[in-house]
């Protein structure tokens, strides 16, 4: 089942886009308020991953304001972010320019289904959060894959649902009651803090990701779940 942020009706990458427009003066406060801060974290422990080996120029899909692809240009001389969300991508690009990383950090509006760059690029691409937005999960992954060098690696991190049943629980809790009142009072957005959690319940989690990353042609594809499998860092290699 496709969940979309407004409507039944329309395309789910349009509104993926109007959402992210109207919310991106918060998001930032709104991705520290809802996870406890525990995101940066996450974040963080992506760019170790991808440290693992040497990388020249790096891909950030769904980059939002731009949080991974600053944490990566710390270490990574050539970052790219992309976004459909023009409103995520100007705040993105203020901070970038806070930083003075102006030049280690390309912004630039892009659909991970149609990334306006040549076969084998990259050496490695990261996504935060942003694979379950997908119109068409598989072609997004796709298009990420052909853009990859041969041996080039993959990183997704999205949330999860945790196996132990008390952390279920309490995440199902916080994720379909807490969060969105939240999102609610500090965004003024009614739903896009409603569509977050109902994403997440119908994302293919685990195993059944695992089996999608293969099938678009990646090998070696892994699962690392965190903070007891409220999110998980997957991994594949082109």
């Amino acid at each position: 089942m496709t969940v979309k942020p407004y409507s039944a009706d329309g395309s789910k990458r349009e509104q993926v886009e109007h959402m992210f427009d109207a919310i991106a003066p918060k998001y930032d406060l709104l991705n520290r308020l809802c996870s406890l801060g525990v995101d940066q974290g996450w974040r963080r422990k992506v760019i170790r991953r991808v440290l693992r080996e040497p990388v020249e120029h790096l891909l950030d899909v769904a980059t939002g304001t731009g949080d991974l692809a600053i944490l990566a240009a710390k270490k990574i001389p050539s970052v790219v972010g992309v976004d459909i969300s023009e409103g995520m991508l100007a705040h993105g690009r203020e901070k970038v320019k806070e930083r003075g990383m102006e030049d280690r950090i390309t912004l630039q509006r892009a659909d991970a289904a149609s990334l306006p760059f040549a076969n084998g690029t990259f050496d490695a691409i990261t996504v935060a959060f942003g694979v379950r937005n997908f119109e068409d999960l598989e072609r997004g992954i796709r298009d990420m894959v052909r853009v990859l060098k041969p041996d080039g690696r993959l990183f997704v991190l999205e949330f999860s649902k945790p196996k132990n049943t008390i952390l279920g629980s309490l995440f199902r809790f916080y994720f379909h009651r807490v969060m969105p009142a939240i999102g609610r009072m500090v965004s003024k957005d009614n739903a896009a803090y409603t569509y977050l959690p109902k994403s997440v319940d119908a994302f293919p989690d685990g195993e059944d990701f695992l089996k999608i990353l293969e099938a678009c042609g990646l090998r070696e594809a892994k699962a690392e779940p965190l903070t007891g499998g409220i999110s998980t860092l997957y991994s594949g290699r082109k």
